[in-house]
């Protein structure tokens, strides 16, 4: 899966060098773009973003006031592009990932979508440490997933999932006619659940068995929601362990 981006500038020249610059390296997906802060803080709320290029100087909010009204926490891998470098230590000071000044350099841009990509995998390689740790001090297996969703975390109820999809860095979590995007890979949520419960039936798939409803022979699985995923052969012998 690319990394989902988003641009932010009020310079339309700008913002279409930048996309065109991103587009070369064929890791990162331009998901969205704004105008202004306003703009940047609705699409924050809406949908999920790995990395955010946000300028300083834009109308209504600045880049600096977007941060203090979504809060640290709740923003994306930040890095700001600006004509100016005398923002640079204020920049660092609210936790932005980079720095970079205009007109941005193609092997500048490369360095810091490596750097993005560091933060992420080393963000799912604490989180599930610390997972780890909970569950060796007795507290057991979780019963619940913290998700981020827009600028605020939800909790997820590991009973009320249905499947669970492999998506890179990330596993999308299907509840219900919801889904939920978790920085963890499939591999790590697959140590982590019930495995009574939870059963990898494809290297790019996790179910719930309690949601199964048929499992075909030629190599698929029904869900009671009606969804039909694919089983490979191992799969299936997982499943039949697990089923007994």
């Amino acid at each position: 899966m690319k990394l989902r981006a988003l641009i932010a500038d009020d310079e339309p020249l700008a913002r279409e060098r930048l996309r065109y610059l991103l587009a070369q390296q064929g890791e990162v997906e331009v998901a969205g773009e704004c105008r202004n802060g306003r703009e940047v803080i609705a699409a924050l709320k809406q949908e999920r973003f790995d990395v955010l290029f946000l300028d300083i100087r834009m109308p209504g909010l600045d880049g600096f006031e977007v941060i203090q009204e979504v809060g640290p926490a709740h923003m994306p891998a930040t890095v700001f592009v600006t004509a100016f470098d005398d923002y640079a230590v204020r920049a660092f000071e609210v936790h932005a990932l980079d720095y970079l000044t205009k007109p941005v350099e193609p092997e500048r841009l490369v360095a810091t979508v490596a750097r993005v990509k560091e933060k992420i995998a080393s963000e799912a390689a604490l989180l599930t440490q610390e997972q780890m740790r909970v569950a060796l001090a007795g507290v057991g297996l979780p019963k619940r997933l913290l998700v981020p969703n827009g600028v605020k975390d939800s909790f997820v109820a590991v009973d009320e999932i249905d499947w669970i999809e492999a998506a890179d860095y990330y596993a999308c979590l299907h509840v219900g006619g919801k889904s939920f995007m978790l920085r963890e890979t499939i591999k790590q949520l697959a140590t982590m659940l019930d495995a009574r419960r939870f059963v990898r039936i494809h290297r790019s798939a996790i179910v719930n068995v309690e949601r199964v409803s048929e499992v075909l022979r030629e190599g698929f699985v029904i869900l009671k929601t009606g969804q039909r995923l694919k089983m490979s052969k191992e799969g299936w012998q997982n499943l039949r362990n697990c089923l007994g």
